[in-house]
């Protein structure tokens, strides 16, 4: 798991932007070196739909992240993964095994929230 990082000043948590938003596309990623998924991801009429995509397949069918609340930061640049421009960055936690599972709201709530 690793030690604690760096002691970061409340500002600096508040520059960075989680939100909830709703996965309403999901889809094989062959072209990726590591399997994943292209996902869309629905943050409410403020910021839109994003792209991303995600090492998730250890846990997750395209057909069951459809529909999911997810947490995402949305203020990173984007970046570039293979042919998809990754637009937020999903995320999530290790299991005990290291694969990905995701960050979820365990109630339903308004996309577009703001993690605080």
């Amino acid at each position: 798991m690793g030690s604690v990082s760096e002691l970061i000043g409340f500002d600096d948590f508040l520059k960075v932007d989680v939100r909830v938003g709703r996965i309403v596309e999901a889809e094989e990623f062959p072209e990726a070196r590591k399997p994943a998924y292209k996902m869309r991801i629905d943050f409410g009429p403020e910021i839109g739909i994003k792209r991303t995509s995600a090492q998730i397949t250890r846990h997750y069918t395209p057909g069951s992240l459809v529909g999911r609340l997810v947490m995402a930061v949305v203020n990173f640049p984007p970046r570039q993964i293979g042919p998809v421009m990754s637009e937020v960055l999903t995320l999530g936690v290790p299991d005990e095994d290291g694969e990905v599972v995701l960050l979820t709201p365990d109630k339903d709530v308004p996309i577009g929230g703001r993690l605080y």
